[in-house]
């Protein structure tokens, strides 16, 4: 069966890569084997490498002098140079620099120079001399002014009349400017109260000369054929008719960045060519004018643009900005167009910002005006959107095009703004021939996506389905096509290039990744790469040849042209790229060569034809010289030939071979005769032959220096030859030397047959060539001797050496393809391929491998992983037909061409069982999922059923005249249901299809698809079956008239009908286990259809193929698709799909779900990694509910899936506070580490300060019982609200969205999103009492959304977020899932009716779902009413509901009202306006209703009328119902809980707060407070006494500094629980007002910046981006004094020591952002001082040790020195100017060994990784550097894309050490010792660092990491342990002053650890 291994050569062997193979059957996938000849030579080594100096060559006859020529297109000047006549280009003539052929080939004659020169950018005024006015001129009142803005010297045009005063540019207009650059900037201000106008004279590339005009003069856009005019306005007014007008007279300077080549691609539809001439004119000041072809921002520069994707304005473009001022503010910038292509449909009338403009004109053109905004860049997705327009677009505008057939685009990067346009111009032939060639149907538009470069053809006439595309090309298994000729290195040896039949590979050797240049439609023939690894040059093979020219970085298509050759065989580029040789032949069969100049394809140009030749002689290689590029050289049968362009013809001449003119040479090569000899006529050519030849060329001569053969070397009687040696000597007609090994023969006639020779390439060092006998040898350049060789497993065709001459790439004529790396002499395997079209395919999971099955008679196992080749399995007598794996056991059938069926094992490669049942060729194979049975059909029509429940299977039935006999093979011939209960297949006629039981074979159903067509004449036949998801029970048919017919796989009937889905039958379709997509091989593409829509839009149509796609298949996973015809194809599926869900248009699935079994289990099957966020899927039809079905006996119906969601979307506006809650997972968590909460060892979890505001339902309390839990983060916290004990239950791997408690309060339910290592969302069932987890399931992919438990608790009832819009049943005795089903719409609540276990209700858009649950036994049914909202309730949605009195519905909008509802009727009969945002709540309880919304609005309403109201129906009116109380509270209403009489309860908000709410008493008390943002550091203070201390509160003090009172639970106003719990002794409580409540809220909303600690640690305080610092009690952590500064952010804190005085007199010190520094006092409640150290915002601030001086840090790297007392600033530090200073740390000086005198050591540490080490005796005025510290940064070290800051810290356990993390080379802790001047320690850690903290007690480090873990190390005995629990990342930790607490924080949650004594 299998072939055996390969024969061993007679030389060392290095063995390859692969899995060892078996001589039964089977053989590993192994690399050649190779070795040295005899031996290999010890100076071998130093022959390989070597550098090959490049120097010009001339061939020409002896005696001619070399002359230089000029190739079209090449020649450029430096940078800057201003060569003459390299500036202004005659109209009337053409280029000089262009060659006569360019001129006699191109039409165009007037196109400008090489641009080069005009790179990076061109100085428009300075390159033409402006001030000389010889090349320019100007009219009018034109002067030379100086500008104090911009601090020199300017032109100022001025004059009543525009067109008689102007700076014009050239001066003549019959010259052109020749400006090829795609940007044009113009610096200028328009002057006051005036007119300006700014002409530009641009040239199309079919020479179209367009005035484009930009004025303040226009009223709207007009455009002509030939004019452009765009209304300029730089200011917005509000008035409709001042929009256009006289400048304003605060006019600034502007930045007007016009992009020439989109404005005439967008408003004319032509490409640009160059820029003819500029008119100034008045009234303006102008500074400069500048061309460029890259995208630059005006306002970043210095070290902000390296963190972004942006260019930066050069210097010299660039305006002035003052320090401490924003660009923005001094300047606009102009860019036209936007990037934002969707435009308003009315001017925008209305600016948040003055210098805003406007847009004027028609809406539907894409931006028609130009737009000025001084806002500043947003880099959230494109650098380049500073319009005011409401959306941005992230695609090229689709304006109307020249050739509508079809067109080649792509989409444009976001981060590249210099690559041009989307689209790309193309001649009118090239067009049309791209709609013949790369399209199947008519009418459709092939776009290239960027993301993987596939080209995905849309349907035009009808609308696409999202997400779009659904694919995409992640691998490629296959080599070669057309030939295996095409293999080349790049330039820099990094990767490979080959192709793969239609598709170009670039293959990463290190990595193995692969990227793919995708539009051929037929296999690529030919491939050329240039020497900078920018153009890429390809051509198909099917005649006539279409070529492609690539930018090879970007993967963009530069251009796509028709070949003058019928066939391309060969490319050749030049070294520079600018000249690219093809041969191929014309179509009469002659040889032909041409040769394009290619100088101007990467500039938008086009590929111009220098010249084209016939010859009559063959030509089998073609190569451009690297020494001139005027010259080539060919090779071909009995002839070799040198070539030169000149004068626009191709010449060439022939060598003299003499007695070597019959050979037919096969390749060659180049090489120098001496070392380091530069001349050109030292280069020489080596050709090789089929013969063994290898001739070396004299390239001067023309003739042959040496003849060499390799001949193979036959021992002594031995039959098989054994080595091969080379013959060789100089040239002469008669006379041979041959050498046998080492000695030296002489032969005067010439020997045998040699070795074929096939290809050949040469290094500086050496010459490797490739033989048809299957080696690759190394020889010297002398070919003395062998120095390696490499044995493959069929003939060499291609080698090619690395351009470092270290690894020798091959490929063989049998599909593989390797490289030799010389130094280790081993050779590595990049690809193997089939040599034949792929037959079938099957995939296996649990190996994740790929079987595939080949005309070329091979079966070949993949890992799909690595797409690498496994085993093959090879027989020479019968071919492979049917391939499948068996689904449980390592095993795989194989149905082969003489009937036969047998098993292979995967561990042993062996044939297992034969079975030879059939008497035809077998074309069918399946298995059933669970892997008892298998089925076979064959060509003759019999199926034959097998037992595979043991490993030694058999026949159990074998049916004749069965199937189809005249039917094609297809790998869709047989097919089993899911379930495995049903098998259908074509037969017993073409025209039937029969389904039969699996099991008993027992017929079911005969469809006869002849008789479904009424409307055709002919009899229709089907073609491939294929059974959709079971819960839908569809079959689905193809058949012979283009049709898809969806049946009913029980009764037959027709379903639906998808027709004319492509013109030929398609042999294989498959729908996706969610039936959302529908995969279709159709011809050579890939259709893929959204199944799940009954409007069936278009489909997306995928090309790459370049023959029949035969197989196509989902991976078991659904993440993935594979396609097999030509070679096999692997796509990403961009969707999620979910197969837990029931279907659209069927009854819901009653599938079991994960169930409740171990724990472990569960937790490792959801640890897959999640795949990466991709386009929203499309809404799915609603969904038709009814009886459903268990699954099957023996069956678990367990589904674990490893999907992917879709990006979260908000719906509402109105409703935000309602989306589902954030699932916070950091980017860079740690891959594999999952740890819990240390409940013991070293920490151990005390509190959780905060609540999470973002979820929803996420707070649950029943005053009868006294449970309170609510989340934070990833955790639930239970408190007990007498003691306020806390219990942690952890286990969630992201943020906890909503909770649900049993009605028997004995289990709770909560529900998190995905995170990095699961796929799909967690839901914990806790027993209540012990807080254990009982069982976790796996419901959804995304967020859940809610939780609600029926009132008999047996069912638990899922929804899953707007994404996911699923809706699961799951009952409770073992939380199986007992239903589930997809919702049409997205849907913001559900809740079961309290009065009836069988109902429950689902709101969403526009609808309210009733669904009613009927039991029968053990199964539920579901039966479902949808009924609209009426007209009268409004447009909005409906985002909450409630039962009340039976049969009542409350139900919430998103626009305010609350509307009532019927149930048993299903009418609204009542609804009114309840506030004014969205209500996210409601609660019913007697006869009141709770409504909270989404402005903070908590409402209590009086109901009891609404029951008697249900009798008037449409008449009722809703003054029976009135409000008894409102409360306003700090954010959005999520949660709530009232006790029965609704007169108390808890409220949650969207701002992070619980409060208590008392209706009776009109009061509000705050009970948690959380932060819904980032806490960015921790500060301890110093110890004091441990006496409990607070202040008393007082009335607050009006702004700027606002001390508000936090509300404190005390016995008047205490909760009915009976705690006192926050209360502080001597602290009043106030009713929080309405006004203290607005106050409140926005603090909550944004980040807290940093947290000290009290000396005593009674106390800390924080401080927040609103400006407010706020005092909190440590053991309650409840709020106790609020400082408030209006409109400014606190960024930094610092709490005054212990030794400043005693305890009434602590101080605290806060910074803020506009660079002024506070004093507050804690005991009289009120601000001290205020002072302003720094111009700009404070980062730092701390304490002297003595406290009274003030150490603080700003942004610009500046550290003052104040009095807290006097407010003085006494001395600034600048050393650290330029970085942000991130630390100042102050100790006490213990170490007297420093060498220098101070009270105090202090440190400050930069964002620029220096730390400066101080002494310091401030009230002598001394201060001196100790220390100077700067550590390395690498090139990229972002975290979460920001640099991980820059850390440091006095040891406390030692004085003299320093501990410091930044950005550096290593992830690691630096200890540094001051004393020692050195890096006495090096702590290795696993992340970089976030946060830092140093325990005074222990010698314990405590460091936080943005991939949310905590690790906590024990300096003393070097040993570390790693902590779980936040969401986030750690970026805050710090010890208190006593070292018992450590606080840890991540975005809004706040950890406190207790640290054991240790």
């Amino acid at each position: 069966m299998a072939r055996g291994s390969a024969r061993l050569a007679g030389v060392p062997r290095v063995p390859g890569s692969g899995v060892p193979g078996s001589r039964v059957g089977g053989r590993s996938a192994q690399g050649p084997r190779l070795g040295p000849e005899a031996r290999v030579p010890a100076q071998a080594g130093s022959r390989l490498p070597g550098a090959h100096p490049r120097a010009p060559g001339a061939w020409l006859p002896s005696g001619a002098r070399p002359r230089p020529a000029s190739l079209a297109g090449v020649g450029v000047a430096g940078e800057g140079a201003e060569s003459p006549g390299s500036c202004l280009v005659p109209e009337a003539r053409p280029s000089p620099a262009v060659a006569p052929a360019r001129v006699a080939e191109s039409p165009d004659a007037r196109r400008p120079l090489p641009a080069a020169w005009q790179h990076p950018f061109l100085n428009v005024f300075r390159h033409f001399r402006v001030d000389e006015w010889k090349r320019s001129a100007k009219q009018g009142d034109v002067a030379v002014v100086t500008d104090k803005t911009l601090k020199g010297a300017v032109y100022r045009i001025r004059g009543s009349v525009s067109a008689a005063n102007y700076i014009q540019l050239p001066k003549s207009s019959t010259q052109s400017l020749g400006l090829t650059g795609r940007y044009l900037y113009v610096l200028f201000r328009p002057l006051p109260s005036k007119h300006f106008v700014i002409h530009l004279d641009v040239s199309s590339k079919d020479n179209q000369v367009i005035r484009v005009s930009f004025s303040n003069l226009f009223k709207e856009f007009k455009s002509t054929a030939t004019w452009l005019q765009f209304p300029l306005v730089l200011e917005a007014r509000t008035p409709q008719r001042d929009l256009v007008g006289l400048a304003p007279s605060g006019a600034r300077w502007t930045c007007l960045q016009l992009d020439l080549q989109d404005v005439l691609l967008v408003y004319l539809n032509r490409c640009y060519g160059h820029l003819k001439s500029i008119r100034l004119c008045a009234s303006l000041l102008v500074r400069n004018l500048y061309t460029s072809d890259l995208c630059f921002e005006p306002a970043i520069s210095g070290a902000q643009w390296a963190k972004l994707p942006v260019t930066p304005m050069p210097r010299e473009m660039a305006f002035p900005v003052p320090k401490g001022e924003s660009w923005h503010d001094r300047y606009i910038h102009v860019r036209f167009p936007s990037e934002s292509l969707k435009v308003p449909s009315k001017p925008i009338e209305k600016s948040c910002s003055p210098p805003e403009a406007v847009l004027l004109g028609p809406g539907p053109q894409p931006l028609p005006c130009l737009v000025a905004s001084s806002k500043p860049v947003r880099f959230s997705v494109s650098p380049v959107v500073q319009t005011p327009s409401p959306t941005a677009s992230g695609r090229a505008p689709l304006a109307p095009r020249p050739f509508p057939e079809v067109s080649l685009s792509q989409e444009r990067s976001d981060a590249s703004n210099a690559d041009g346009p989307g689209f790309h111009s193309l001649e009118p032939w090239a067009q049309v021939e791209a709609s013949d060639v790369h399209t199947a149907a008519a009418g459709t538009h092939v776009l290239t996506h960027e993301s993987a470069e596939v080209p995905v053809a849309r349907t035009g006439s009808c609308e696409g389905f999202l997400p779009d595309p659904v694919l995409r090309l992640k691998g490629v298994i296959g080599f070669g096509g057309h030939g295996t000729r095409q293999a080349l290195w790049t330039p820099d040896g990094a990767a490979v290039v080959y192709p793969c039949h239609a598709v170009i590979v670039v293959l990463l050797v290190d990595t193995g990744e692969q990227r793919f240049f995708l539009g051929h439609t037929d296999k690529v023939s030919a491939l050329a790469l240039d020497g900078s690894s920018s153009l890429l040059a390809s051509a198909q093979a099917r005649a006539p040849s279409v070529m492609r020219l690539w930018d090879f970085q970007t993967g963009r298509c530069l251009c796509l042209f028709r070949s003058p050759m019928h066939v391309v065989c060969s490319l050749s580029f030049s070294d520079s790229g600018a000249l690219l040789c093809g041969v191929g032949k014309d179509h009469h069969g002659r040889t032909m060569v041409v040769a394009w100049g290619t100088g101007q394809v990467g500039l938008g140009g086009e590929v111009v034809v220098l010249a084209k030749a016939h010859t009559d002689f063959d030509v089998q290689a073609f190569r451009v010289t690297f020494f001139d590029e005027t010259r080539m050289a060919s090779c071909g049968q009995g002839s070799v030939r040198l070539w030169r362009l000149r004068g626009g013809a191709l010449r060439s001449c022939p060598v003299d071979l003499g007695e070597h003119h019959a050979l037919q040479f096969t390749d060659l090569a180049f090489k120098q005769a001496r070392d380091g000899c530069p001349e050109p006529s030292a280069a020489m050519l080596l050709v090789c032959s089929r013969s063994g030849h290898i001739l070396e060329i004299d390239c001067q001569r023309m003739v042959v220096r040496h003849a060499r053969r390799l001949l193979p070397t036959r021992t002594p009687g031995g039959p098989h030859p054994q080595k091969q040696t080379f013959s060789s000597g100089k040239r002469a007609p008669t006379t041979w030397r041959g050498w046998q090994g080492h000695r030296c023969t002489d032969a005067s006639l010439p020997p045998g047959p040699g070795i074929a020779i096939s290809s050949l390439s040469v290094s500086p060092a050496m010459c490797a060539v490739g033989s048809e006998d299957g080696f690759l040898r190394l020889w010297p350049l002398d070919f003395s001797s062998v120095l390696l060789e490499a044995e493959h497993e069929g003939p060499v065709s291609s080698v090619c050496v690395s351009p470092d001459g270290l690894r020798v790439l091959s490929a063989t004529s049998s599909g593989h393809l390797g490289f030799l790396d010389t130094l280790s002499r081993v050779y590595h395997m990049l690809a193997r391929s089939h040599t034949a079209p792929v037959l079938a395919l099957a995939m296996e999971q649990r190996r994740g491998q790929l079987a595939t099955v080949s005309q070329d008679r091979t079966v070949r196992i993949w890992d799909l992983a690595t797409l690498q080749q496994l085993y093959d399995f090879t027989s020479s007598e019968e071919a492979p037909c049917a391939v499948t794996f068996h689904p449980t056991r390592p095993t795989f059938f194989c149905g082969f061409s003489s009937g036969a069926v047998r098993s292979f094992s995967l561990e042993a490669a062996e044939v297992l069982v034969e079975h030879t049942c059939h008497r035809g060729a077998v074309t069918s194979l399946t298995a059933t999922p669970d892997g008892r049975l298998l089925f076979s059909s064959c060509s003759q029509g019999s199926l034959a059923q097998y037992s595979c429940a043991d490993p030694q299977w058999h026949v159990l039935r074998v049916a004749a005249d069965m199937v189809c006999p005249d039917a094609p093979a297809s790998p869709s011939a047989l097919a089993v249901s899911r379930d495995g209960r049903l098998l259908a297949f074509v037969g017993p006629s073409r025209c039937t299809v029969t389904v039969m039981g699996s099991a008993s074979l027992d017929e079911l159903l005969r469809v006869d698809i002849g008789t479904l067509d009424l409307a055709s004449s002919r009899l229709d036949s089907a073609m491939a079956v294929c059974f959709g998801p079971a819960a839908l029970g569809h079959l689905l048919v193809s058949t012979s008239s283009n049709r898809v017919v969806v049946l009913d796989a029980v009764s037959g009937r027709i379903i639906r009908e998808l027709p004319g889905v492509h013109p030929e039958p398609c042999p294989s379709l498959t729908l996706s286990e969610d039936a959302r997509f529908l995969l279709i091989a159709a011809g050579r593409t890939i259709k893929v259809w959204d199944y799940a829509t009954q409007a069936s839009p278009g489909p997306q149509v995928y090309i790459g193929h370049s023959e029949p796609v035969q197989a196509v298949a989902f991976s078991p996973d659904q993440q993935q698709v594979l396609s097999a015809g030509d070679a096999v194809f692997l796509w990403d599926v961009l969707a999620a799909t979910e197969s837990d869900q029931s279907f659209p248009g069927a009854p819901p699935a009653c599938k079991t779900g994960l169930g409740a079994g171990p724990l472990e289990d569960a937790a490792s099957r959801a640890s897959e990694l999640p795949r990466q966020q991709v386009p929203k899927p499309s809404q799915a039809s609603p969904p038709r509910l009814g009886v459903c079905a268990r699954p099957p006996e023996g069956g678990d119906g367990a589904r674990d899936t490893r999907n992917s969601g879709a990006p979260r979307t908000t719906y509402l506006a109105s409703c935000k506070a309602f989306t589902p809650a954030r699932v916070s997972c950091s980017p860079h968590s740690a891959k594999g580490t999952c740890l819990p909460p240390a409940s013991g060892g070293w920490l151990r979890l005390k509190a959780v300060v905060g609540y999470s505001g973002n979820g929803r339902a996420n707070m649950v309390w029943r005053p009868d019982t006294g449970f309170f839990a609510y989340t934070c983060g990833r955790l639930v916290v239970v408190e007990d609200l007498h003691s306020g004990a806390q219990q942690h239950w952890s286990g969630h791997s992201a943020e906890i969205s909503t909770l649900a408690l049993s009605h028997s309060a004995q289990v709770l339910a909560s529900a998190s999103g995905r995170s990095s290592t699961t796929a799909h969302c967690q839901i914990r069932v806790w027993d209540v009492s012990g807080g254990l987890c009982q069982h976790l399931i796996f419901p959804h992919s995304t967020t859940v959304l809610a939780l609600a438990f029926s009132p008999d608790d047996r069912l638990l009832v899922t929804l899953g977020d707007h994404d996911g819009r699923t809706l699961a049943l799951w009952g409770t005795a073992t939380y199986d899932l007992v239903s589930s089903t997809r919702l049409p719409e997205p849907v913001h609540g559900v809740a079961f009716n309290p009065w009836d276990a069988g109902e429950l209700t689902c709101v969403g858009q526009g609808t309210v779902t009733f669904w009613l649950l009927q039991l029968r036994g053990a199964d539920i049914s579901l039966q479902v009413r949808r009924e609209p909202v009426p007209e009268a309730v409004g447009a909005g949605e409906l985002t909450s509901l409630c039962y009340g009195a039976p049969p009542l519905l409350y139900c919430g909008t998103s626009s305010g009202q609350v509307c009532v509802w019927d149930t048993r009727a299903g009418r609204c009969f009542l609804s009114w306006e309840a506030d004014d945002g969205g209500i996210g709540l409601l609660l019913f309880s007697g006869s009141r209703l709770v409504s909270g919304s989404s402005t903070g609005r908590l409402c209590l309403w009086a109901v009891g009328a609404v029951s008697e109201l249900r009798c008037k129906g449409s008449g009722a009116r809703s003054s029976s119902v009135f409000m008894e109380h409102e409360l306003v509270l700090d954010g959005a209403v999520v949660s709530a809980s009232f006790d029965d009489s609704v007169d108390m309860g808890v409220v949650g908000t969207t701002a992070g707060t619980l409060w208590f709410v008392s209706w009776a008493e009109g009061t509000s008390t705050r009970l948690i407070s959380g932060h819904r943002s980032k806490v960015r550091d921790f500060q301890p203070g110093r110890r004091r006494g441990s006496r409990t201390w607070c202040p008393p509160c007082l009335p607050a003090p009006s702004p700027p500094a606002q001390m508000i009172p936090s509300p404190a639970v005390t016995g008047s106003q205490r909760p009915p629980w009976g705690s006192q719990r926050g209360s502080l002794g001597c602290a009043r409580p106030s009713k929080p007002s309405r006004l203290c409540l607005h106050q409140r809220a926005a603090w909550q909303a944004l980040q807290v910046n940093e947290v000290v600690f009290s000396p005593g640690e009674s106390h800390c305080a924080t401080c927040s981006e609103d400006g407010s610092v706020r005092v909190w009690a440590l053991a309650s952590m409840e709020l106790v004094i609020q400082f408030q500064v209006l409109n400014q952010s606190c960024l930094c804190l610092a709490w005054s020591p212990p030794c400043c005085g005693r305890p009434e007199q602590q101080r605290l010190a806060a910074g803020y952002g506009d660079g002024s520094l506070r004093i507050f006092s804690i005991s009289r409640t009120a601000m001290e001082l205020k002072m302003h150290p720094h111009p700009v915002a404070l980062t730092s601030v701390a304490f002297s040790t003595d406290g009274q001086t003030v150490l603080s840090g700003d942004k610009d790297g500046l550290v003052a020195v104040s009095h807290p007392r006097t407010g003085t600033t006494f001395r600034v530090l600048s050393d650290h100017q330029g970085a942000p200073i991130s630390t100042i740390c102050v100790t006490c000086k213990e170490c007297e060994d420093l060498g220098v005198e101070g009270t105090d050591l202090w440190l400050a540490a930069s964002g620029d990784q220096r730390v400066s080490v101080w002494a310091s005796d401030w009230l002598r005025n001394r201060c001196e550097l100790v220390d100077w510290l700067s550590f390395p940064m690498p090139a990229t070290t972002e975290t979460q894309g920001h640099l991980p800051p820059s850390l440091a810290a006095f040891c406390p356990w030692d004085g003299a050490l320093l501990m410091y993390v930044g950005p550096g080379v290593y992830k690691e802790v630096i200890i540094y010792n001051l004393c020692q001047k050195q890096v006495v320690e090096k702590i290795p850690l696993p992340f970089f660092a976030m946060s830092l903290s140093l325990s005074p007690g222990t010698h314990l480090l405590a460091v936080g990491f943005a991939e949310c873990m905590l690790r906590l190390v024990d300096c003393a005995m070097g040993t570390a342990q790693d902590f779980a629990g936040h969401d986030n990342a750690v970026h805050l930790c710090r010890f208190t002053p006593s070292a018992r607490l450590l606080f840890t924080a991540a975005r809004n949650e706040i950890l406190v650890w207790e640290v054991p004594g240790r």
